[in-house]
């Protein structure tokens, strides 16, 4: 069920409805609707997959209670790594395995040989990837000490399916969300008001920019034979603004929606494209998943030992490897993550003036904007490119047809009006970057017939200039 469907339209006010009347003031009555309203949301898209969620769900709370139930430091390993085995094991199955069962293969050339491997007739389930780390944090954080695990199994399965952010995040901690299954939870209309607007916000970049954007990716990227240099960056620089949009909207969906019911989800997004720096870029992008790879992957291969810049570029490259290898079975993803880590260790790069240990990064923050955002710009292009090919051939063919400056004999006709909303995107985001959305305070700053007319621009401008339907680019992750 996307967020964007009629179905989605019917499907969240009916269970509004419900949650806010027959389980008003009732803790345990409002999750157990929650828990159904999830699977159902869920099942949508293939019920065969609910007994997967089900079962992944009481591994890990069944385990979470033996970690801290165990007397020995072997038996909590035990029961965490085999967390970590399922976890790790399903989403290898799923994901990985046809994938690395091919490079193998295509390796050691035993494609038509008798010990060729077979591949598995299998797809993705949608949000594999979100709740498997979200129920493998769970573990990790109740074996380091950090939480205590829960008794209540209702609350650990509204935890793991909570629909709003079931399938594309923000991947939440179980030391934030899971505690808020366990309040009471009152109607309060100016959060509610406010979830509304963020959704309101949400649709609007998904489906007036995201969707308008894709048109012109699109169409260059079908046939990057027959573009210009111009065009192919015009295209990778557009589908920064077609995937930022795109996965924002679903966030600001998600946490506004999440509002609705009372409940908070972590922020995922802090307007990325004013980074001055690549570093500066995976504080603000996706920042529920950069913090999961920096606290359990980054952080402890630098831990207790010696924290010197070669041994931290290591942990780097390995921390931004695997957050590729995350998005994708694809070379082009790993490629996506190993450029991100080569342009932040140079960022990063020590050196002393006077006495101060200054990095290029802090450079990188005093040069004038315009510098910084040609700079970021042209990386964030050139890692775009390699997350929207296919593969690296195409990936490597058109970074090569940019810096060859090839005419754009066509240019023109992909340009199109509609991508005009992007420089109103990025204006009103910027005017109102302190706060979580532009439409947050509007109430108090703006007097109510300007506040409602507002609002019906935006919602006629997503029913009139919609682009054509894409499904959201991150549930295929």
């Amino acid at each position: 069920m996307l967020f964007n469907s009629f179905n989605f339209g019917l499907f969240l006010p009916i269970v509004l409805v419900l949650y806010w009347l027959i389980g008003y003031r009732k803790v345990k009555t409002q999750n157990i609707l929650l828990l159904v309203a999830s699977y159902f949301f869920y099942g949508l898209w293939d019920w065969r997959f609910l007994l997967l969620i089900l079962v992944s769900s009481l591994i890990d709370y069944y385990a979470g209670i033996e970690i801290k139930r165990s007397n020995t430091t072997s038996r909590k390993k035990f029961f965490l790594f085999f967390s970590v085995f399922w976890n790790l094991g399903i989403l290898f199955v799923f994901k990985y395995y046809n994938f690395f069962i091919t490079e193998f293969t295509s390796l050691f050339g035993l494609e038509s040989s008798e010990y060729a491997f077979s591949s598995l007739n299998i797809i993705l389930p949608v949000g594999l990837s979100f709740y498997t780390f979200q129920t493998l944090s769970y573990s990790l954080d109740i074996y380091k000490g950090r939480i205590k695990p829960t008794s209540n199994l209702l609350n650990f399965l509204c935890f793991v399916s909570f629909f709003p952010q079931l399938v594309a995040g923000p991947i939440e901690r179980a030391g934030n969300l899971l505690p808020q299954f366990n309040k009471q939870r009152s109607l309060d209309i100016d959060n509610f008001k406010d979830g509304l607007r963020l959704i309101l916000w949400g649709l609007f970049k998904k489906m007036v920019v995201a969707d308008t954007v894709a048109i012109a990716v699109n169409a260059i990227y079908s046939s990057p034979e027959d573009q210009g240099s111009l065009s192919l960056f015009y295209a990778s620089a557009l589908f920064f603004f077609q995937i930022y949009c795109d996965f924002s909207g679903y966030s600001d969906i998600a946490i506004g929606s999440a509002k609705l019911f009372g409940f908070k989800l972590s922020k995922n997004f802090n307007i990325p494209y004013l980074s001055r720096s690549v570093s500066e870029f995976w504080q603000r992008w996706h920042i529920t998943l950069t913090k999961w790879f920096t606290e359990y992957v980054y952080i402890p291969i630098i831990k207790n030992r010696k924290r010197s810049y070669g041994f931290k570029t290591f942990a780097l490259f390995v921390s931004m490897s695997l957050i590729g290898l995350w998005h994708g079975a694809n070379w082009t993803y790993v490629f996506f993550g190993i450029f991100s880590a080569i342009m932040i260790s140079i960022e990063r790069i020590p050196f002393k003036i006077k006495g101060k240990k200054l990095t290029i990064s802090y450079f990188l923050n005093k040069m004038p904007l315009g510098f910084s955002v040609l700079y970021f710009t042209v990386l964030i292009t050139t890692s775009c490119i390699f997350f929207r090919s296919d593969n690296l051939e195409t990936s490597f063919y058109i970074i090569n047809k940019i810096v060859s400056f090839i005419p754009s004999e066509n240019f023109t006709t992909v340009i199109g009006v509609k991508v005009l909303v992007i420089p109103f995107l990025v204006l009103l985001e910027y005017f109102t970057r302190t706060k979580n959305h532009p439409f947050e305070g509007l109430e108090k700053k703006v007097i109510k017939p300007l506040r409602w007319a507002i609002y019906y621009i935006f919602i006629i401008a997503i029913i009139r200039y919609a682009g054509p339907a894409e499904q959201f680019i991150y549930f295929q992750f």
